[in-house]
Parts: structure tokens; C-alpha cells; sequence
């Protein structure tokens, strides 16, 4: 499943969510490449993508969820990368 949070974090003149899958990088590729999210905003284990594209995201099948559920749920896909291995 694809999941996307809520944009929270500010950057470069916006805020900021994550999309993620709690399945396998192979659908996240997937889904970020059919709709249109760049392969720069990957980030090792999820897309950052900006306020402006979140309801576009949810209405191409992201299934929008707070934060600790997608950090949740990621840890327990196994796909998390912790912040002290991203470097």
C-alpha cells in the first residue's frame, strides 16, 4: 500500500510529506513514476513531496495516514532507514 502523511515539514518555501510504501521500494518506484514525482525526491526508503502535490497523490491511491502510522508501518515493512545509516 501507498501511504502519504501529512506535509509538515518546511523547505524551500513550502511543507513537506512523505509517500511511502509498506510493501516495497519496487511499488513505491512504481507509483511515484506513474504519477509524476521526480527520482531526485527519493530519499532511501520514501519520496518528499511538496503540499501542492498532496491531494493529487491521494487521488491517484496514496492512502493518506498521520505520521507515527507511516513510521509504523514502515519500520514494520522492513524497509525504514534509520536517520544514522541515511549518510
Amino acid at each position: 500500500m501507498i501511504l502519504l502523511d501529512p506535509p509538515l515539514w518546511p523547505r524551500h518555501g513550502t511543507t513537506w510529506g512523505h509517500l511511502v510504501s509498506d510493501a516495497s521500494l519496487a511499488e513505491l518506484h512504481a507509483f511515484a513514476a506513474g504519477a509524476g514525482v521526480p527520482p531526485r525526491a527519493f530519499d532511501r526508503d520514501h519520496y518528499d513531496v511538496p503540499r501542492e502535490r498532496y491531494d493529487e497523490l491521494v487521488a491517484a491511491g496514496a492512502v493518506p495516514v498521520g505520521t507515527r502510522e507511516l513510521i509504523r508501518r514502515l519500520r514494520a515493512s522492513g524497509l525504514r532507514i534509520p536517520a544514522r545509516d541515511r549518510h
